[in-house]
């Protein structure tokens, strides 16, 4: 049989009611078989293409704060000579904005309330070029970050929690204290509160303190920068820059990027990825293999059709094509349409969840619980063309065990009560 005429009958019996009577386009088993992949394959792409929003959400306002990569020294003291370190890292071309800083761990106490947080001494002019809070705020909070007058600017949770105002006084205790013949006595710096700042990041906004690089040094008792921060043109080659460095940079130093600093986040969201992928690639299984009932109901009602064409001379190899071809145009065109209805929804999330949410009076991301008030969503290419595939394959693999049972059909068995 021709394979022209194979895919033509196979086509037919994909539009075909019972008894080759046409209901509308396609049949309704055909119908709900194409409906359920659609389902399937929209969903995958409409929650993986949140999930990355999310991601990106979160990483551009951890970023906001962090650079892309840093250089520091082995034992956490000052780099040799920072501004050379710099200027050799930025020999590379990614590397487009360098800054000195100083970063150790505190508490800040105010009365009887006391937190922990990570306290960074900065250069506010020299900050501003490798984060984004740094360049918002160099012009306003940042510049009363003043050598000698022992200001600080807090993430506005922080200051929320010891119950600070801009103006008011909180006392910075260093880990390392002053060694006497009473013991060690920790050493304590009275700071004015300058400011606070708002990063949308609950980790920063709760748990950074910034102070001026000199101011820093003198409560840390370094000789200078413990490191210096790198920002990249490309974010996304963090990585790759980072082991670069490591290997231009020498032995004395080391060099970690924002992926590593932030591992356990990191890691996290590609494993909670991956598990969404797998469990929403079962519902695209579920609804594929749909098409093994459909099939064989279509066998079953076409064995007299069957018959006929193996007495015209139709091979099993003819009656299987006829049947694979009918499957896998279900799976096509549930798989396009899937894609279609997907990357419609995942592009249109913006206006449509608003849409939703004034209908029925609800808000799924409330501003007062959540940082983020919108839902974001960011489709991708290497999502979206996995899902086609995998959801194509296994449409195939659905038609396989009807179509070789078509193929089994004996015609006189068949034609015996017509």
């Amino acid at each position: 049989m021709n394979p022209l005429y194979e895919f033509e009958v196979g086509w037919r019996y994909t539009r075909a009611g019972r008894a080759g009577r046409r209901n509308g386009f396609i049949s309704f088993i055909s119908g709900v078989s194409m409906l359920g992949i659609a389902l399937g394959v929209a969903a995958l792409i409409i929650v993986l293409s949140v999930m990355n929003g999310f991601q990106k959400e979160v990483r551009d306002r951890m970023l906001s704060v962090i650079s892309h990569v840093e250089v520091y020294a082995y034992d956490g003291a000052a780099l040799p000579d920072w501004r050379a370190t710099a200027a050799q890292a930025r020999l590379n071309p990614q590397v487009v904005g360098a800054a000195p800083f100083v970063a150790a761990q505190a508490l800040l106490a105010r009365g009887e309330d006391m937190r922990g947080a990570i306290v960074r001494g900065i250069e506010p002019v020299d900050e501003a070029t490798v984060t984004d809070l740094a360049a918002r705020l160099r012009d306003t909070t940042l510049a009363n970050l003043r050598p000698g007058e022992w200001n600080v600017v807090l993430g506005s949770e922080l200051a929320r929690q010891l119950g600070v105002r801009v103006g008011d006084k909180v006392t910075l205790v260093a880990p390392s204290g002053q060694v006497t013949p009473a013991g060690v006595i920790p050493r304590l710096r009275q700071f004015t509160l300058v400011g606070t700042f708002d990063a949308g990041h609950y980790e920063y906004d709760s748990g950074l303190a910034l102070i001026h690089l000199q101011d820093a040094a003198a409560l840390f008792r370094v000789e200078g920068p413990t490191g210096v921060q790198l920002r990249l043109a490309d974010v996304q080659s963090a990585r790759g820059v980072a082991v670069e460095l490591a290997r231009s940079l020498g032995d004395d130093v080391v060099v970690r990027d924002w992926t590593r600093t932030n591992r356990n986040w990191f890691d996290a969201v590609q494993i909670e990825k991956r598990l969404m992928f797998i469990i929403l690639t079962l519902i695209v299984a579920v609804a594929a293999f749909n098409l093994v009932s459909t099939l064989v109901m279509t066998v079953t009602d076409k064995r007299a059709d069957i018959a006929i064409l193996r007495t015209l001379g139709a091979s099993p190899r003819s009656i299987m094509g006829i049947f694979v071809v009918q499957g896998a145009t279900a799976g096509i065109v549930g798989t396009a349409a899937g894609v279609a209805l997907g990357l419609l929804v995942a592009f249109n999330v913006d206006v449509i969840v608003p849409a939703i949410e004034r209908a029925f009076g609800v808000a799924f991301l409330p501003g007062s619980i959540y940082l983020i008030s919108r839902m974001p969503s960011d489709p991708q290419a290497g999502d979206i063309v996995p899902i086609a595939v995998i959801s194509l394959v296994l449409a195939f693999l659905a038609t396989i065990y009807p179509s070789w049972r078509a193929s089994r059909v004996n015609p006189a068995e068949a034609l015996r009560y017509e």
